[in-house]
């Protein structure tokens, strides 16, 4: 019989790095912990090899005394808690005491620490989980670990590890995400002698700009709520800035990087009514709340929590990202601008001094652009539609004056310079949409329509592209959610009701649920075992197919039933409702009814993304406009 036996301390330090420290990526994250734990404000790291070879990290932050230096590298010892209370509202980073010395029992691991008040430096070596004596040495303010082939005494394992590119990407992206969360603290990231990332001390929106580029800033929404304890903070990208994968997903609690089911799932239903398809949202995200509300203590790797109060933290977080996705508008500016450094000149001071441009840098027609005594004289729910300047040439020569020269004096004669068009707001509506100082709406003037699926508009910057059929799908979707919130969609009566053939499922759905199918504006009378009449519908639909659209609410009622309909599915049912009534592709629109589209557009919540989350309009600037053709150059 085998008899029980205590391990030695080498060994279970052995067995414990192998869940602590998977490859050198985590070795990294346990240090640069503790660098941040220890009130750095400047953090260096440098990789060789990707990080099998060696790994160092330097900081300026409090240091360990020279007597506690041995003790840093032992098992279980740490100065961050020192009772069940202190685990249970657990502010810092690391707190289990075994992350140095996981990573000295399966490396060479040198560490330096001298703390300010001290004279010099002291270091202690550990090869193989042995550690040598304390001894002085040079070091500024600070502490430097350095960890020299990771897993030499444990070949089994380091076999395991993947190529040195795979290696220093997973090292990258922890790097990544823990200067993402502490954009107070200066980093810098040195492979193989060459400098990677060199980040200053900055705000957090410069931090966001610096590692997750402009183009996430550029359709980055700023999120900053509060509920009691729990405040939220950061940016969420546009819907139409989504990704194929979860790459562009950073969500912090106590600016702890976390992969939590509760969270992705309370994001991914913020997102859900916008995204399209498959696709995955991109946001940054702080959560902040009291250390006793959430348990760290659940992996290893500390990158799973538990939260106590998880069904509060799933609405809180679904509320702040649902309200900040619905308050933007098409047209509407981005709501996080980082001032280019190049785009500072003595012309713009604004810029000199670091503030956000403009989103209309550069106006359409200056001349035309009244003073500012007349833009106050200016009635402000009052548009003027511009005249097309889309002119036949007057001036024919050659063979075609003589072949159509009589042609073209006839049509002078009979064609006069369109009438301005007039396109006014009730003044309740206006005052909730953004305008220029001349008096130009967000998406402008409709100039046309294209193929019969696009709108043409000129803004104030140039040209806007406007998908119509998915752009009044989104508005007649949101006014479905409303009227039907405040409890019944409004309806129209047919004045010749429409009859179509149905199957005896759809005539009993009719019968069982035809007085409350009424809350969706639908009226349904069976006029046989196999004829149903179509007698109301909504009133934003009634331009639509009634029979397509009684089919889909007979399909999903008999599906689903009516109470799962009017709740869990409510969006689903609506959002296919507002696609049956929304403009088709080829129907031509008028000029007041392209604009009365528009305005409609820049009231909607949402309206950037169509309900299947894809764009309803797209802006080329005067400036991207001349660079297609090159003018200036």
């Amino acid at each position: 019989m085998t008899r029980i036996q205590r391990l030695p301390d080498h060994l279970v330090n052995q067995i414990a790095a192998g869940e602590v420290v998977e490859r050198p990526a985590s070795a990294l994250k346990e240090i640069l912990e503790n660098s941040l734990d220890a009130g750095a404000s400047k953090i260096t790291v440098d990789l060789a090899q990707g990080g099998i070879k060696l790994l160092r990290v330097t900081d300026n932050g409090g240091g360990i005394a020279a007597e506690d230096l041995a003790l840093a590298l032992d098992r279980h010892a740490t100065s961050k808690i020192a009772s069940l209370d202190d685990l249970e509202n657990v502010a810092t980073l690391g707190f289990r005491g075994e992350g140095l010395a996981s990573i000295a029992s399966v490396s060479r691991l040198t560490l330096v620490s001298r703390p300010p008040d001290a004279e010099h430096a002291h270091q202690v070596i550990a090869i193989d989980g042995s550690l040598h004596p304390v001894e002085p040495a040079a070091h500024a303010p600070g502490t430097s670990v350095e960890v020299v082939d990771i897993y030499f005494n444990t070949p089994a394992r380091r076999k395991f590890l993947k190529s040195e590119n795979t290696e220093y990407a997973h090292c990258e992206a922890v790097f990544e995400r823990i200067a993402l969360a502490h954009p107070h603290v200066e980093f810098m990231l040195r492979h193989n002698g060459k400098v990677i990332w060199r980040l200053p001390a900055q705000s957090l929106a410069e931090r966001v700009a610096a590692m997750l580029g402009k183009d996430f800033v550029a359709a980055a929404i700023e999120i900053d709520t509060a509920a009691g304890p729990l405040t939220l903070s950061g940016f969420v990208a546009s819907p139409t800035y989504s990704k194929a994968s979860r790459d562009a997903q950073y969500f912090y609690v106590n600016g702890r990087f976390v992969r939590d089911k509760t969270a992705l799932h309370a994001l991914r239903q913020a997102y859900r009514d916008v995204l399209h398809h498959d696709r995955h949202p991109a946001y940054a995200l702080f959560l902040t709340m009291e250390p006793s509300g959430v348990d760290v203590n659940v992996h290893p790797t500390k990158i799973e929590v538990r939260f106590r109060e998880s069904q509060a933290i799933h609405q809180f977080l679904f509320h702040s990202v649902h309200k900040a996705l619905a308050s933007t508008t098409a047209g509407a500016a981005p709501t996080v601008q980082i001032a280019d450094a190049d785009s500072a000149t003595p012309d713009n001071p604004a810029l000199a001094q670091g503030e956000s441009a403009p989103l209309f840098d550069k106006p359409f027609n200056r001349s035309a652009a009244p003073s500012s005594g007349q833009a106050a004289s200016q009635p402000a729910f009052r548009y003027q539609q511009q005249a097309m300047p889309l002119h036949v040439a007057r001036e024919a020569t050659g063979i075609y004056d003589k072949l159509f020269g009589g042609l073209r004096e006839e049509e002078r004669a009979h064609s006069a310079a369109p009438a301005p068009v007039e396109y006014s707001l009730p003044p309740q509506r206006v005052a909730a949409l953004p305008q220029s100082a001349d008096g130009i709406p967000p998406l402008g003037f409709a100039l046309a329509q294209l193929h019969g699926v696009y709108i043409l508009s000129q803004c104030e910057d140039g040209l806007i592209l406007v998908d119509m059929h998915a752009a009044h799908e989104r508005i007649v979707y949101e006014q479905l959610k409303t009227a039907l919130e405040t409890d019944t969609i409004p309806m129209q009566p047919l004045l010749l009701p429409v009859s179509f053939a149905a199957d005896r499922m759809e005539v009993a759905t009719a019968h069982e649920h035809g007085e409350d199918m009424k809350r969706l504006g639908m009226e349904l009378a069976p006029l046989s075992p196999t004829q149903i009449a179509v007698r109301g519908v909504p009133v934003w639909l009634k331009d639509g197919n009634p029979v397509d659209l009684a089919r889909a609410v007979l399909k999903d009622v008999r599906e689903f039933g009516l109470s799962q309909v009017l709740t869990e599915r409510r969006n689903e049912l609506l959002a296919t409702m507002a696609c049956h009534g929304a403009v088709r592709a080829n129907r031509q629109l008028t000029l007041p009814e392209m604009n009365a589209l528009l305005r409609d557009m820049e009231a909607t919540e949402r309206s950037g993304q169509c309900n299947h989350g894809r764009p309803t309009w797209t802006r080329l600037s005067m400036r991207e406009l001349d660079k297609l053709f090159m003018r200036g150059q």
